[in-house]
C-alpha cells in the first residue's frame, strides 16, 4: 500500500535524510519521498501494522504525525536529527 502522511517538526532537507536513511532500515518500508514544503511523506509498506512501526519510529525521531502529541522534548529531537542529517548528508 502506499501512504502519505503529513508530519510535524520538518524543517528542511537535513531532517529529510534523517529520516529517509532512518526509514529505508524498515523491513516492508520502501520508496521513501519526502516533501519538505508540504511536510508529507510518501512511502510504500505491506500492512498496517508496518504503517505503525513507521509513525513510532518517526515519533522517535522526533518528527511526530500531524494530530499526535508536539512535546517539547519532540522538538528538540528534532533539531537533533536535523543536524545528524545534514553532517551525514555532507558525507
Amino acid at each position: 500500500m502506499i501512504v502519505t502522511i503529513e508530519i510535524q517538526n520538518l524543517k528542511c532537507g537535513g531532517c529529510a535524510h534523517t529520516i529517509i536513511s532512518s526509514l529505508e532500515g524498515l523491513s516492508n518500508v520502501e520508496d521513501v519521498y519526502i516533501n519538505v514544503d508540504s511536510s508529507e511523506l510518501t512511502y510504500k509498506c505491506l500492512t498496517a501494522e508496518d504503517k505503525q512501526v513507521v509513525v513510532q519510529k518517526l515519533k522517535n525521531l522526533g518528527y511526530p504525525v500531524i494530530g499526535d502529541e508536539n512535546s517539547i522534548g519532540l522538538k528538540a529531537k528534532s533539531y537533533i536529527s536535523c543536524a545528524i542529517g545534514k553532517i551525514k548528508n555532507k558525507q
